[in-house]
């Protein structure tokens, strides 16, 4: 597998086309989402592109851009792939963080570090309040080794936060 030199560059918005067959969905909500995120954290994800400037990846992010009037953007150019690597990486993209959830212990313990640093808008993270706060009700995974031992076999009951979903968890490690 050859790795390709990227390097990031900064380039004006109206550079960049967007892909006229995205297939991913930005609903407004989610495009301010973004925006909210670049306008905390920064804009620390470029968008990738095209030898003609065409979005390979990024469609969010050049949206939110756009809201944000942002007259530069960073980007990086995938001009290694072929027209079929393009198509199929940017549906690759979009795909394969959907193919894996959360680690809702971890999350749980995440949020609680968040809160004593008080990060102040825990919605920033992409998580609404309501989820959150059904995360933050869940069972208290963080039991002594001893109490996991003894509980190899049982089976808990989780909310998802992110649609609400009930489901077992199997505590076996």
């Amino acid at each position: 597998m050859k790795h390709p030199n990227l390097k990031i560059e900064s380039i004006h918005l109206a550079e960049i086309l967007p892909y006229p067959n995205n297939t991913k969905l930005h609903p407004e909500a989610q495009v301010a989402q973004i925006a909210g995120s670049i306008r905390e954290f920064g804009f620390n994800d470029p968008i990738a592109i095209d030898e003609q400037g065409t979005i390979i990846e990024g469609h969010g992010r050049y949206l939110a851009a756009q809201l944000l009037k942002l007259k530069t953007v960073p980007i990086i150019r995938l001009n290694h792939l072929t027209p079929a690597q393009r198509k199929a990486y940017a549906l690759a993209h979009n795909k394969l963080t959907l193919n894996s959830d959360f680690d809702f212990e971890l999350l749980k313990v995440e949020f609680e570090a968040l809160q004593e640093m008080d990060l102040g808008d825990l919605e920033l993270t992409g998580f609404s309040e309501d989820e959150i706060n059904d995360l933050m009700k869940s069972p208290d995974f963080n039991t002594s080794t001893e109490d996991q031992q003894g509980k190899l076999d049982k089976k808990t009951e989780v909310i998802c936060p992110n649609c609400g979903h009930e489901f077992e968890v199997d505590l076996k490690h």
